[in-house]
This record gives structure tokens, C-alpha cells and sequence, in this order.
């Protein structure tokens, strides 16, 4: 189906709480589609990148602070934890470091995430994804959240 063309005055009287719900919907329903595959979840996927990132900085409670506040789905992240060690993914003596297997299911995963980013971008000029993504920080900004972007 071919997308359709608006006039601006058509497109700026949209909700925007419907759009954004819409996408939000899309792209975290077809991101988590891809980890399923491999048997993940966000904040399994979350927590492979910060310790692959920083091997040995972080703490299950250092993490999780970090990590809580992006989790909606109600997954204890001991669990996430206990699920990474048992499969021998994760290690945690003298902090979080991932093992071999976990780097190579890390990456695998990473592969999957990056065709839903492919997809997305798809007709999307990269200058008008810039735009997008500031009004959005500035409507979240507006509305008393932080428009800023995650350490």
C-alpha cells in the first residue's frame, strides 16, 4: 500500500499521542519480536550492551538502577541476571563481564535489531529523523519529562 500525501495543515492537526503511541508500539513490538528469537527480552538485551560496553563496572544493583526505568513489562532484573549466568552468558566475579557465548549471543541478537532499525529508517531522510526525534525531546520536554538524551 502506498503511503498517502497531506497537506501540513491536515498532519498538524493530528494527535500526536496517538502517532507516538502507534509507533511506540511498532517498533518496540518488532524489536522484541527479533530478541525473542534468541530467547530475550529488553532488559536482556539492555543489560548485554552495558556489559559488553563498561566489562566489570557493573553491579546487579548498579544496573538495575540504571535500567528501571525503561522497563515496562514487570521482569525482575534478577531474574534477567540469573537467566544470563545459567545460560553462561554473564559472569559476575569482580562485576559483570559477558563470556564468549554471551558477546556471540549479543551479536546475534544485535544483527536481528539492526534490520528492525533498517526498516524503519526506510524513505525516512535522516535530517527529517533528527527533526522527529528533537520535537519529540522538546514535547517530552514541555511536559515536564527529561528531554534529554540517556547517558
Amino acid at each position: 500500500m502506498a503511503l498517502k500525501q497531506y497537506a501540513a495543515a491536515e498532519l498538524a492537526a493530528q494527535p500526536i499521542g496517538a502517532w507516538t503511541g502507534e509507533a511506540y508500539r511498532r517498533v518496540v513490538g518488532a524489536l522484541r519480536a527479533q530478541l525473542a528469537v534468541e530467547n530475550l527480552t529488553q532488559p536482556h538485551w539492555w543489560t548485554l550492551n552495558h556489559v559488553a560496553a563498561e566489562p566489570g563496572k557493573w553491579t546487579r544493583a548498579a544496573l538495575t538502577a540504571r535500567l528501571a526505568r525503561y522497563e515496562d513489562l514487570g521482569i525482575g532484573f534478577d531474574d534477567v541476571y540469573d537467566d544470563l549466568v545459567d545460560r553462561g552468558w554473564l559472569t559476575e566475579d569482580g562485576g559483570m563481564r559477558l563470556t564468549e557465548a554471551g558477546e556471540a549471543g549479543r551479536l546475534r541478537a544485535r544483527e536481528r535489531n539492526l534490520s528492525v532499525h533498517q526498516r524503519m529508517h526506510e524513505g525516512v531522510a535522516e535530517a527529517d529523523f533528527v527533526t522527529a526525534i528533537d520535537v519529540l525531546r522538546r514535547v517530552v520536554d514541555n511536559l515536564g519529562g527529561d528531554g534529554n538524551l540517556p547517558d
